[in-house]
């Protein structure tokens, strides 16, 4: 895994890490904590699944260029960003309640945002590695347009998964307890 090659391969792998971790610490949530995910944190969970799959069959696969891995991994990265950054601003602005993550470090949706920039960075870093120029210069501008596409490819995802989630409704009568799903607040 040499990243002088210049095709991203380091980049792909630690993507490939960060998407299982986010993709496993989404499933501790609900199967070893028992909170119940609202609509956005499915969406957030689908979103870091399908990168941990098209980056696993990829690599796994034997694909030449992690960089082009990268590079179909984004826009799934980008729009579970979207959907997580969606997620902790209405909780920032009291519109949801959201429950506590794992080792009460942060609410859920607060560490699924960490998670998706930890992921999003080395996908960004693996594209522009696998495309620089021979001599070392900058990517071309296909390839920064093929970046672009793919961010904006995942904030319309984002935007759509934002969209039709439904608003939820408060209950008649008054919450008790810690929160296990993402909730108006009382």
């Amino acid at each position: 895994m040499d990243s002088s090659n210049g095709n991203g391969t380091v980049w792909t792998w630690l993507a490939l890490l960060a998407s299982a971790v986010a993709v496993a610490g989404s499933l501790w949530l609900s199967l070893g904590m028992n909170l119940v995910p609202c609509p956005l944190c499915y969406y957030q969970r689908t979103f870091a699944m399908c990168a941990c799959g098209v980056l696993a069959v990829g690599l796994l696969g034997g694909a030449q260029r992690g960089s082009f891995l990268c590079l179909l991994a984004l826009p799934l990265a980008a729009g579970g960003l979207g959907v997580a950054g969606w997620h902790v601003y209405l909780e920032a602005t009291g519109k949801l309640e959201c429950p506590k993550g794992i080792l009460e470090i942060g609410t859920a949706p607060q560490q699924r945002l960490a998670a998706f920039l930890v992921l999003t960075i080395p996908l960004l870093l693996g594209a522009i590695a696998g495309y620089r120029k021979p001599s070392g210069g900058p990517a071309p501008a296909r390839t920064c347009l093929a970046i672009v596409v793919a961010l904006v490819l995942g904030g319309l995802s984002a935007a759509g998964c934002v969209l039709s989630a439904k608003p939820m409704k408060l209950p008649p009568e008054a919450y008790e307890g810690a929160a296990t799903i993402c909730r108006p607040p009382k």
